[in-house]
């Protein structure tokens, strides 16, 4: 199989600077990322952004230190985060059709909680 030569990016249409506007608070988001998460935990505490920031950033860091020593991680409402090992097995390369070896791992495990599930159900 021949590789393919990468398509050149297509060009996006430019805007004016006073063109880009930010969406409106009231308009529903498919994802959220962390600048979405500190505006939200500003306004529910009364912490300032870069507090917000720092407490988030601190917390992410906590969950991820823990994870990384093997810990499970209990967010009561959310979920469990675990580390789980997977077994060497035998693989198989698809455009070849060798077989290779797939060595031994860990993996990183996410349960949700019933009480996340019962909310994704209900909306």
């Amino acid at each position: 199989m021949t590789k393919k030569a990468p398509k050149a990016a297509a060009k996006a249409p430019t805007k004016p600077a006073s063109a880009i506007v930010a969406p409106p608070a009231a308009e529903v988001v498919d994802k959220i990322g962390k600048t979405q998460l500190v505006a939200a935990l500003q306004g529910r505490t009364d912490l300032s952004k870069a507090a917000a920031q720092q407490t988030l950033s601190d917390m992410l860091e906590v969950i991820v230190e823990a994870v990384q020593a093997g810990q499970t991680v209990n967010l009561p409402g959310l979920g469990t985060l675990s580390v789980k090992t997977t077994a060497a097995r035998t693989g198989v390369n698809p455009s070849t059709g060798a077989k290779l070896q797939i060595p031994a791992g860990k993996k990183v495990s996410f349960k949700p909680s019933a009480t996340l599930k019962d909310a994704v159900k209900a909306s």
